[in-house]
């Protein structure tokens, strides 16, 4: 694609979770600035080029912070969303060798906030370690067949009723498949009202998981009934354990309890 040549470069060498050291940086930069002379077949004015790369790095940082906030605190993607803090230190790292002070004080001051602690700290959840007790069992169910049991010591969790959204069942094209399958998690994400019902939820349940991760507890259920357990409620068990295992890196047991008597 056309466009300025360290856009690439910058992409590449300050990609978030590649977290390469300032000396590799530096290092592939020049390596590739002496691949690019030998390809044009002409001379680069190295200094004029690194003062552009610096400013293609800031802009390629900003993208990318922006892409991880619209995916992630918009469309609630878990990925995106805890690949924001990656991004704010990324930035931090830039801040630290490039000031901007000089050039663009009010400009400068934004990006510095950006990156404070206080920022950093708000974006950047609790996540489990190998010893943290807590194991997180999410079902899906069929209403016809009864609500799956709870052998915790605790007990509790969370029921969610899926028959509010539109049944992809219902159509032909969709009845003898599961939420497992693209052409239903499609509809459910393109044609129903899903992804907001889903946002609510976790907004639910990230502060109860949150909170039993500082308490050190053991056992949590969460589970999806719709009427056959193998569109709706399928889907969203799917969609929350890949959301709390990206976001907490919390223990997921994950079942579909219904899945012999699917439509097939």
């Amino acid at each position: 694609m056309k466009g300025g040549m360290p856009y690439d470069v910058a992409s590449l060498l300050w990609q978030a979770k590649a977290e390469l050291s300032n000396e590799w940086k530096e290092r592939l930069l020049q390596d590739y600035i002496n691949e690019a002379e030998q390809v044009l077949g002409e001379t680069i004015d190295t200094a004029l080029f690194k003062k552009q790369y610096h400013g293609f790095v800031l802009l390629r940082l900003l993208q990318v912070l922006g892409a991880y906030g619209f995916r992630g605190l918009f469309e609630r993607k878990a990925h995106f969303l805890t690949s924001i803090p990656l991004g704010l230190r990324n930035l931090k790292s830039f801040l630290d060798v490039y000031t901007l002070d000089k050039d663009t004080p009010v400009f400068a001051g934004i990006l510095n906030w950006m990156v404070s602690d206080e920022v950093l700290n708000r974006f950047t959840p609790l996540q489990a370690s190998e010893e943290t007790p807590l194991v997180i069992t999410i079902n899906s169910f069929s209403y016809k067949k009864g609500l799956p049991s709870d052998t915790s010591d605790n007990g509790g969790g969370f029921i969610f009723d899926m028959r509010g959204i539109l049944n992809p069942g219902r159509f032909e094209e969709y009845k003898k498949l599961s939420g497992l399958n693209k052409p239903v998690q499609d509809f459910l994400e393109q044609k129903t009202k899903m992804n907001t019902f889903l946002n609510s939820v976790w907004d639910l349940i990230d502060i109860t998981v949150e909170n039993y991760l500082s308490r050190d507890f053991a056992d949590l259920q969460i589970n999806f009934g719709c009427t056959g357990g193998q569109h709706r409620s399928v889907f969203a068990a799917e969609q929350t354990a890949r959301h709390l295992k990206n976001k907490y890196k919390v223990k997921v047991v994950l079942a579909h309890t219904n899945q012999m008597n699917w439509v097939k």
